[in-house]
């Protein structure tokens, strides 16, 4: 217990799936957060959940590509506690990025491609702005094992592979000056969105992706949970991996071995 005492972390994608999960588990690490989403249906909830684990939180609806919502979301983490240590990019869609590179649509790209990269490029650049002018901070982003192998729907390989350049970049870009970057590459994780996905946009030339599902099973441990990633963005947000930067860490149960 403990692990991000006095941290102060921005998590998007606070409504659900991964985002409203590590929300819960750093607030019983101690730490002070600061949600976001387009949606708030689960606000209370996961409020609720924060403040019995005896911290702070604020949530604020957003629109991650929206530059004026962003800025008054790194206003407001900084006029609530001070400063801003750790932004975890958890916002992010599945829906109208499965289809292979043939069969995928410029409505298709103009979607996902807005929320998974101009969506998570605009908000750490506002939140690098203020981590910048404090000479620390720690950009973690949820990205993709597809971003590295270019498995499943061509949009949504993209745009992961996107996220996994822009955590190098950052962590070049701001090398030695107090700031790293990382993130995670899952692979199917069991999620709400995920299991809407996969019913509704199979598409014959996807088998691939949606058969990487039961290759989970590999080390005995079942499909991969919101819990899992969210421990996993735990130790990233911690000065346990203090000295880790510019990485992009699997966590695909190994079916790609």
């Amino acid at each position: 217990m403990g692990r991000l005492n006095d941290k102060v972390c921005i998590v998007t994608g606070g409504n659900s799936g991964i985002g409203m999960k590590t929300a819960e588990v750093f607030a019983k690490e101690g730490a002070k957060l600061v949600l976001t989403d387009v949606s708030e249906s689960n606000k209370d909830k996961v409020l609720k959940r924060i403040h019995d684990a005896g911290t702070q939180a604020l949530f604020i609806r957003g629109d991650i590509t929206n530059a004026e919502d962003n800025q008054k979301l790194m206003q407001a983490a900084v006029d609530a506690f001070g400063k801003i240590d750790v932004l975890v990019n958890c916002a992010g869609v599945l829906e109208h990025g499965l289809k292979p590179i043939e069969e995928f649509t410029d409505s298709d790209y103009d979607f996902v491609s807005k929320i998974n990269i101009k969506g998570t490029m605009s908000i750490t650049r506002e939140a690098c702005k203020v981590m910048a002018a404090q000479k620390r901070g720690n950009i973690i982003s949820v990205a993709s094992i597809s971003g590295k192998l270019g498995s499943g729907g061509a949009v949504y390989t993209a745009t992961k592979g996107a996220v996994i350049a822009l955590t190098r970049h950052i962590a070049l870009r701001f090398a030695g000056q107090g700031i790293r970057a990382n993130c995670v590459c899952p692979g199917t994780v069991w999620t709400p969105m995920t299991k809407g996905q996969l019913k509704e946009e199979r598409s014959p030339a996807a088998d691939e992706f949606y058969n990487i599902v039961n290759k989970h099973s590999d080390l005995d441990v079942g499909i991969c949970k919101d819990i899992d990633i969210a421990n996993i963005l735990l130790f990233l947000a911690s000065d346990e991996s203090r000295v880790i930067t510019g990485q992009a860490i699997d966590c695909d149960c190994g079916c790609y071995l």
